[in-house]
């Protein structure tokens, strides 16, 4: 498909990218979400919890977050609310250990992790009614979304419709690089902060498991991800993760129609997370890389994001083209 000339024009004075990255997370207030909880088993004896917005329609968008985010992040709120108007049912799964209860396998969750939501989909298609499945994916949940569509190819279930993806780190090396730098420190202390505490929770359960010496001084994603992503989830190091679990290996074989929006000025994006190569030549990925958004941003002044709104006008013409 060819690059999409997008439509997104940041309102004055918000295009900054660190302020479209933060003000959303930290600003922005959502109508809470009539969410029902619902625990589904997975195949190694632990759990994933689902929060399902469901009111009879025969079609559901399935949410995945990003990195140590959940079900009532603003954005998977705004998404819902946004989905639900126009006809959706909504289910917004939680990885394993970010669903305000430690999970209970030595693994939690990492960027690859498309077999858990592969067990969500595989749930939601036998156990409930929906004939139409879209799959809508924010940075972290964006690149399992994408690799899950590309691992299955043309094989992927034919209810899956499509699906939509926003500031997805395809290149996780180059995206892990760019969050080193000194400018987006603030990210990167958030994220490591959470991801100490859940290594803690870890230990508790399993001491003879994982080593918290020197835990405190962990500061980067390599750092981390060497030491604990990597051999917890059956990787050699950090470089070895990032590599087996980018979707840049995956988009090449995704066989529905799927969006990926990236901004020009995400702060946590560089390197092939822009893949308009691929883009160019593929069947099914439409590419939109606006000016502005920031990471998980797309501010517009008004109840409803413009990602929302995209993501909502891309499913519509799915739906009526069906």
């Amino acid at each position: 498909m060819p690059l999409i000339e997008s439509t997104y024009r940041a309102p004055w004075g918000l295009a900054n990218g660190h302020v479209q990255s933060i003000w959303p997370a930290v600003g922005r207030r959502v109508s809470a979400v009539p969410w029902e909880r619902e625990r589904i088993a997975t195949p190694d004896n632990d759990f994933l919890d689902l929060d399902v917005w469901a009111s009879g329609r025969n079609r559901v968008a399935v949410l995945s977050h990003g990195l140590e985010g959940n079900s009532n992040q603003p954005y998977i709120r705004g998404m819902a609310h946004a989905l639900h108007r126009r006809g959706w049912d909504v289910v917004a799964w939680n990885c394993r250990g970010c669903s305000g209860e430690p999970n209970r396998q030595l693994r939690f969750y990492h960027s690859g992790s498309s077999d858990d939501l592969g067990t969500v989909v595989d749930y939601l298609l036998a156990a409930r009614p929906w004939a139409v499945v879209a799959l809508v994916g924010f940075s972290l949940g964006g690149n399992q979304t994408l690799k899950y569509l590309g691992e299955r190819g043309d094989a992927v279930d034919p209810r899956i419709m499509g699906a939509v993806t926003f500031s997805v780190p395809c290149d996780l090396a180059a995206s892990s690089v760019r969050l080193g730098e000194w400018q987006n420190r603030i990210y990167m202390a958030r994220f490591m902060r959470t991801l100490r505490e859940k290594v803690r929770w870890k230990a508790e359960r399993f001491p003879d498991r994982l080593d918290l010496n020197g835990l405190d001084a962990v500061r980067t994603f390599r750092e981390f991800d060497d030491r604990y992503t990597a051999p917890l989830h059956g990787f050699t190091d950090a470089s070895d993760y990032w590599d087996r679990c980018g979707s840049i290996r995956f988009v090449e074989d995704i066989g529905v129609p799927t969006l990926l929006v990236n901004a020009a000025n995400d702060p946590f994006l560089a390197g092939r997370c822009y893949p308009r190569d691929l883009a160019a030549d593929h069947r099914f990925l439409h590419l939109e890389v606006p000016a502005s958004g920031g990471h998980v941003g797309f501010i517009t002044r008004g109840e409803e994001y413009w990602s929302e709104s995209r993501a909502g006008e891309f499913l519509e013409d799915l739906a009526s083209s069906a």
